[in-house]
């Protein structure tokens, strides 16, 4: 069950109650990431999210509230996505008003400090080290970068380290009181909470005006139509070769955004897809290979992951596009496309037992769509995708101009690997 209640500040809440747990999970999730970013500041969304963790004038320091929720077992962290941040904390039911308390503290007064400003800086570049010297944590923001050339979407979402030393207390504070404002944000709250309750205490935490009101904008992606595939490599001398192929997609709210899922989970999904099963355990290539959808307001990226030895690099990528050619020639059977509508159907009914994985399931919906479809919903629509909305879809996703192929090994030049990019 899923309420929604707007704040005279135009704040939404959703309220999530679930009567078999005796824990809550409040989420606070702004319409805003890095994608709403000019160059000279990108990684700022990112940086504020750390700084709303240092200090208010009621909690001076990032000890202060860590203390305060480590008291109670709490579990709490925050995240920035290219479209999105939020501030998340679960805790025990009785100990509700003391996460919104804390949370709605950090949002509305924290202080900004310069001289914390300046402390984690070199924390947060060596976070972007840490993302940077991992594989299979880096590979996305390659490809993207490749992707989304030209754009804010192609940008890394912590910024850059020269960016990030540059960043000051001025484009901090005016870049929050642009973008944290009501109507850019919902409340959501899951768990074992009574209604009325958790509304008054939503409205005594979140009920007051933030700095300014509206939607902030971010420039909208319009995709030139390719003609060639197109290769990048990030140069480092690794053991295992990282490789992401990746596909202009589908955004929020499409009308084919399940039939994408459902090919997703067909193709590398599970232990028991296609190409789990041939590139794994047919052909012996790699350990671990999948597939997946990632939606954003105005385009999506389908992407086909895998780590494997250098030596098989050239053998692996025509497998893998000539699973995705089978699968645009021929499509998918009727038992497989079953049994992909089983897998989403189990897995959305296990995500639904933790409060966590419900507030973020109506939170992100309604601050990225404005809208929220229940499980129930989500469930009938992936019921109706046919076999021919999956070969359809396919055949419109795997075009040879369509193609982007990210590596991460130690290579220098692109173009061989384009080369072997043909469907």
């Amino acid at each position: 069950m899923n309420i929604k209640h707007r704040l005279s500040n135009n704040v939404r809440v959703l309220l999530s109650p679930l009567k078999d747990t005796q824990t809550v999970t409040v989420l606070v999730i702004f319409a805003v990431g890095s994608r709403y970013e000019q160059k000279r500041i990108n990684g700022i969304s990112h940086f504020i999210e750390h700084m709303m963790f240092k200090g208010t004038k009621k909690r001076p320091n990032s000890l202060a509230i860590s203390k305060e929720l480590d008291a109670t077992g709490a579990s709490y962290n925050a995240y920035t996505s290219k479209d999105v941040t939020g501030y998340w904390v679960k805790i025990s039911a009785d100990k509700l008003e003391l996460a919104l308390d804390i949370v709605s503290d950090m949002l509305y007064n924290s202080k900004f400090d310069a001289k914390e400003i300046t402390r984690e800086k070199t924390v947060i570049c060596e976070e972007l080290r840490m993302y940077r010297d991992n594989p299979v944590m880096h590979i996305d923001t390659v490809l993207e970068q490749l992707m989304f050339e030209g754009s804010s979407l192609g940008w890394d979402i912590g910024g850059e380290d020269p960016i990030i030393m540059a960043l000051n207390r001025k484009d901090m504070v005016e870049f929050r009181d642009a973008h944290y404002s009501g109507g850019n944000v919902v409340v959501g709250i899951a768990g074992n909470v009574d209604e009325q309750k958790a509304l008054s205490l939503s409205k005594k935490y979140f009920g007051k005006a933030f700095k300014k009101e509206g939607e902030a904008a971010f420039e909208v992606y319009s995709r030139l139509q390719a003609s060639r595939a197109k290769a990048i490599i990030y140069h480092k001398e690794t053991e295992q070769i990282q490789l992401m192929l990746g596909f202009h997609a589908y955004p929020y709210g499409h009308v084919d955004r399940e039939a994408v899922e459902l090919l997703a989970t067909i193709l590398g999904g599970t232990m028991s897809s296609r190409l789990f099963i041939s590139i794994r355990e047919k052909h012996g290539l790699c350990y671990s290979i999948h597939a997946s959808h990632e939606s954003y307001h105005d385009t999506g990226v389908f992407s086909v992951q895998s780590g494997l030895d250098k030596s098989r690099l050239e053998k692996a990528i025509p497998l893998i596009l000539a699973e995705l050619k089978k699968v645009r020639e021929r499509g998918v059977t009727a038992q497989e496309l079953k049994r992909a509508k089983d897998y989403k159907k189990g897995k959305l009914a296990i995500s639904f037992e933790d409060s966590s994985n419900v507030v973020s399931w109506y939170a992100r919906q309604e601050v990225l769509t404005g809208a929220t479809l229940t499980p129930e919903q989500k469930l009938k629509l992936l019921n109706n995708v046919t076999q021919k909305d999956i070969q359809r879809v396919a055949k419109n996703l795997f075009q040879t101009g369509n193609i982007n192929l990210a590596l991460i090994g130690p290579y220098r030049d692109a173009v061989p690997f384009e080369k072997l990019l043909k469907l």
